[in-house]
């Protein structure tokens, strides 16, 4: 499947089959969109134990949610894993879908910001939940309001629309 670029991420959204909200036109780049870290977090409490993962399992049962004021910061240890938002919803008409990568210039003290599960299904329009783990060896503060990762966008042939458990996500 193509990947749009810039002019062609500008023209998806001016046809409407790309949304974003909030978007600012310099968080459009040649071949992504910026996003930025929302306010909202899931830390993981900090228990011993085995942590059942099967169809069931909820997220929410292992972690709590933290909301964290803007120009303020959250911490995130070495080998530590949290969970955050994007502040934009996207939107994507069922004809397209995208890829939620992290930043090379965050990468480089470690920050991996979207583990797994970084493909974004036709149609869907919510907040880009993200799991954010610290790889490196020094503890990260992390600002909401931070460009902190990209959403690639591509073209699908055929079209779908995703109605799975987090279609309307706006907390992570």
């Amino acid at each position: 499947m193509p990947v749009l670029i810039g002019h062609e991420i500008r023209d998806a959204i001016a046809r409407g089959e790309i949304g974003i909200d909030p978007l600012d036109d310099s968080q459009i780049g040649p071949g992504s969109i910026d996003l930025t870290l929302g306010n909202d977090f899931r830390i993981f409490r900090k228990e011993t134990g085995v942590c059942h993962v099967h169809n069931e399992s909820d997220f929410a049962d292992v972690t709590e949610a933290v909301t964290v004021a803007d120009g303020s910061f959250i911490t995130i240890a070495p080998c530590e894993m949290i969970l955050g938002i994007t502040r934009e919803r996207i939107t994507l008409a069922e004809t397209m879908a995208g890829w939620l990568e992290g930043r090379s210039r965050f990468a480089r003290f470690g920050l991996a910001v979207h583990v797994t599960a970084g493909f974004m299904q036709p149609g869907i329009s919510n907040q880009q939940v993200l799991e954010i783990v610290n790889l490196g060896h020094k503890t990260l503060a992390l600002y909401p309001g931070t460009r902190i990762c990209q959403f690639v966008f591509e073209r699908c042939i055929g079209s779908a629309k995703y109605e799975g458990r987090f279609a309307d996500q706006a907390k992570p």
